[in-house]
């Protein structure tokens, strides 16, 4: 199993006393699945999302990614996952202002220590024109493009998306999703999408739907 949650929990402190964004949440997601998680907002979705790329750590559960409880590993293993194993497609664009976009594009596969050629999942996302601009010359969905091809060159074992064609047109957010689902169908990766669009998680192959911070 790709990843298995298990009665994750998560509770932050407010002004107005503890609130428990989180509550005993379970599921597993094999690799080659696609899956949706909608909710309303406030449900806990990115709670979730921040929980399962090992940006914060459950108060309760386990979150086990290829077998590794990222709940309960230390910081730098869990950056290594992130690194070599986990894919993060965010709303914030994240891209390196000092790379023109056919370096960001390569970055993450680099990093990981893969060779990436960034040509061809450029054409794919309609950018093949853009490899030699700067990120502040791109538009938001261009950025938010860059940022999903990123992700995929860099052939994660799992994706986690959060609303990734929010900024793009319908035709161009259906083109970017029919890669991102070739992507993980051909790799054997998983991916986990966040989304509001109904339309969209229609398109996944399971959904999940999180309702004050419990699956419904």
């Amino acid at each position: 199993m790709l990843l298995e949650v298990r009665d994750v929990a998560k509770t932050f402190d407010t002004a107005d006393g503890p609130l428990r964004v989180l509550d005993g949440v379970s599921f597993d997601l094999e690799g080659g699945e696609t899956l949706a998680l909608t909710g309303e907002s406030g449900s806990g979705k990115s709670t979730l999302l921040h929980l399962l790329a090992g940006l914060d750590t459950p108060d309760a559960g386990t979150i086990r990614i290829d077998g590794t409880d990222i709940a309960a590993a230390g910081d730098a293993e869990r950056a290594a996952l992130r690194r070599d194993a986990v894919g993060l497609v965010f709303q914030q664009f994240n891209l390196i202002p000092s790379l023109r976009v056919r370096d960001n594009l390569a970055f993450h596969a680099r990093l990981a220590g893969r060779e990436a050629d960034p040509g061809p999942i450029a054409e794919r996302l309609g950018l093949a024109d853009f490899l030699g601009r700067w990120p502040e010359q791109l538009s938001g969905g261009q950025q938010q493009r860059v940022a999903i091809g990123r992700t995929l060159l860099a052939r994660p074992r799992l994706v986690l998306a959060d609303e990734p064609t929010g900024n793009l047109d319908e035709a161009t957010g259906d083109a970017v999703l029919d890669l991102m689902v070739e992507s993980a169908d051909a790799s054997g990766a998983g991916l986990l999408m966040v989304t509001h669009s109904e339309r969209l998680a229609a398109r996944m192959g399971r959904r999940l739907h999180l309702r004050a911070g419990a699956l419904a």
